[in-house]
């Protein structure tokens, strides 16, 4: 073997870097080494590609309750059906009446086509209703009537006090009745209509909004 410029390399060697041996027996062994060297990347590599497809295929777990789909249909309907509720003492405190009732499940409400309605104070104070359509609460305690809606509560002689109008917003719990459209309020003899209302039973205190026009009945008309 010569030295210096132009010398030929050493048998089995190339220039950049020792090429594997030629022989079948050395190329296993050369074979063996670069595996046994990548083991560990190839370890990690196939741990992460098990990981990915776990996380890929396992079934996601349950939502909270609230995040379930809502039913928008009814879960049962009634016709020509009265319901009534009582109180602890087994006093009646609200009759619902009516043509057709459909229950919503998803927001508790039921709707009522052709109500009438009759609700009952502790203090024994009867307020009547009636509309051609209603919403209602699933207890009955709070009631939108629309169309030809009518409320009838009494003052505290026992005057009957009539409210009519397309939409009522009647609380038989807390005797309120509020509206933000027309209504005519007749009370005795005197008529007064208003573009809406806000009636609190126990404190008798009727405030109409709007625009407002009484009619006073004629003198000498008894009620």
């Amino acid at each position: 073997m010569t030295t210096g410029a132009g010398a030929p390399l050493p048998t089995g060697a190339r220039a950049g870097g020792l090429a594997p041996p030629g022989p079948p027996r050395a190329w296993g062994r050369w074979l063996i080494a670069q595996l046994t060297s990548y083991l560990p990347l190839l370890l990690m590599l196939l741990l992460a590609l098990g990981t990915w497809w776990l996380v890929k295929n396992s079934p996601l777990p349950p939502g909270p309750a609230g995040e379930n789909t809502v039913r928008s249909e009814p879960d049962y309907s009634m016709t020509g059906f009265a319901v009534e509720r009582f109180d602890a003492q087994g006093q009646l405190i609200l009759r619902l009446e009516g043509a057709v009732m459909h229950h919503y499940p998803a927001t508790d409400r039921i709707e009522i086509e052709t109500v009438r309605i009759r609700a009952i104070s502790p203090q024994g104070r009867v307020t009547l209703a009636h509309a051609q359509r209603a919403l209602a609460t699933g207890d009955g305690s709070e009631v939108q009537l629309l169309g030809g809606a009518e409320v009838t509560s009494s003052d505290a002689e026992g005057t009957p006090l009539v409210m009519r109008s397309e939409f009522l917003h009647a609380f038989f719990v807390t005797e309120r009745v509020l509206s933000n459209r027309p209504v005519v309020v007749v009370h005795g003899g005197t008529e007064v209509r208003a573009a809406g209302l806000s009636y609190d039973h126990p404190s008798q205190k009727l405030e109409l909004t709007g625009p407002t026009r009484l009619t006073l009945p004629p003198r000498g008309r008894t009620r």
